[in-house]
């Protein structure tokens, strides 16, 4: 299996924002973890405004890093229901919400020891 510990990390926690970007995707937030738990090192955090953008948002990470980098994910989560798909590349964690559901589960309190980086869109 062909996981991001393959590749560079940092590398492709910006790929993973610039493919969400691409979609759309709102409130994108990355999480630097690496000093506070093992769990992984980055989680990204972004809103899709419906099931259809959060289905999309999430098909497009999937698809452009298997596609364009061969970089597949060791878990996935969330799409039947399609209010939260997480994509576990294992260094990175990518979760993508609609707004009901992230505002419900407050990821980013949960970790709000974390480095936190917010995404600068123009859209």
């Amino acid at each position: 299996m062909n996981v991001s510990l393959n590749h560079d990390t940092e590398q492709n926690v910006d790929r993973i924002v610039d493919l969400i970007m691409e979609k759309k995707g709102e409130d994108i937030v990355v999480l630097d973890l690496r000093n506070i738990t093992s769990v992984s090192d980055f989680f990204i955090i972004a809103t899709g405004n419906s099931s259809v953008h959060v289905k999309a948002i999430a098909d497009e990470v999937r698809e452009k890093l298997k596609n364009n980098y061969s970089i597949k994910p060791w878990h996935v989560e969330g799409y039947e229901a399609q209010k939260w798909i997480l994509l576990d590349y294992v260094d990175i964690v990518v979760h993508v919400f609609d707004a009901g559901t992230r505002t419900y589960y407050s990821i980013e309190k949960l970790w709000d020891d974390a480095g936190v980086r917010k995404i600068e869109t123009d859209y």
